[in-house]
């Protein structure tokens, strides 16, 4: 799903001076579901311009985080170079990565896989981000900001707050340790050079339990139990039952967290894109997998031993 606002960059990009040398090409990237992206061409190179869209504070977004994690992603070889970062301007100016842009069946398609949990691996083994991600912190932001504005929600939605309680109690009980962690791996955030797998967009990063990045990738490209399998097996080096589980799990309240996102953004996102849809989409995948034969057994396998 990409969404664009329609205003003209120039005059923002003639300040920058990695940006403003003549002749410039600029190219609207598409996404970018807050924010507009650019590529912009230059004698000097080619970058990638992040114009910031307001209200990202509702959707706990913290730009000088993002741009300190995705300084921190590029030391650690998963992520493009900072180039410039003007937060009273709302840009952030980074390295342009030549390749493609994966899309959902990318992912899936064989020998995908093994190059994405390689790239997770970088990024988890760096030093620690500046910030933590919890998705059971974040629905509880989201789902406040929704009541407080008045904003609409999917039908049904809190019928699963029991639900999504009990899973966060047992997750809980094993306790991951946190690694910096991107946390927002869909497949347009993947970019394949042809060698590397790199990641991009770093809003919602911050340290985090690592099944989260790996059932998260699962949930957003709507990957199959076995390929999720696969991922878990190729990061972890060997099968890992527990892991597995626990992965599932995460990508369950992921699915059910961003619902909210989704909400948020359709009650006041300046960006011309679907976002009830999304939400609706999300939610009924939630609900799918609580009210699943399988969501029992999870709970205990993610509690056991591998």
């Amino acid at each position: 799903m990409a969404g664009e606002l329609k205003e003209d960059p120039s005059a923002l990009f003639d300040q920058v001076p990695s940006l403003s040398a003549l002749p410039r090409q600029v190219e609207p990237l598409p996404g970018g579901l807050t924010n507009r992206n650019y590529k912009v061409t230059v004698p000097g190179g080619t970058f990638v311009a992040r114009v910031f869209a307001a209200g990202g504070e509702l959707l706990a977004i913290n730009r000088d985080h993002e741009y300190r994690n995705t300084a921190a992603a590029a030391a650690a070889g998963a992520g493009a170079p900072v180039i410039d970062y003007r937060p009273d301007a709302g840009l952030l100016v980074i390295g342009y990565l030549e390749g493609r842009t994966l899309a959902d069946a990318d992912v899936a398609a064989p020998g995908t896989l093994p190059r994405i949990a390689a790239t997770c691996r970088r990024l988890h083994e760096a030093a620690p981000f500046v910030n933590d991600f919890d998705i059971f912190t974040v629905q509880r932001s989201y789902l406040n900001v929704v009541q407080t504005g008045g904003f609409r929600f999917p039908a049904g939605y809190h019928r699963f707050l029991p639900r999504f309680e009990e899973l966060r109690q047992a997750l809980a009980a094993r306790p991951a340790t946190p690694v910096p962690c991107h946390n927002d791996l869909l497949a347009g955030n993947l970019i394949d050079d042809g060698t590397r797998i790199w990641l991009i967009d770093y809003e919602y990063s911050g340290n985090n339990d690592p099944c989260f990045e790996l059932g998260n990738i699962a949930s957003e490209c709507h990957l199959p139990p076995d390929a999720l399998d696969t991922l878990v097996t190729e990061y972890y080096g060997r099968p890992r039952r527990a892991k597995v589980a626990r992965a599932r799990l995460l990508g369950l309240a992921a699915a059910y967290g961003w619902t909210l996102w989704g909400a948020i953004q359709a009650a006041t996102s300046p960006i011309d894109a679907d976002f009830w849809s999304w939400a609706v989409e999300h939610c009924e995948a939630a609900a799918a997998g609580f009210t699943g034969p399988d969501f029992r057994r999870l709970l205990e396998e993610a509690q056991g031993d591998d």
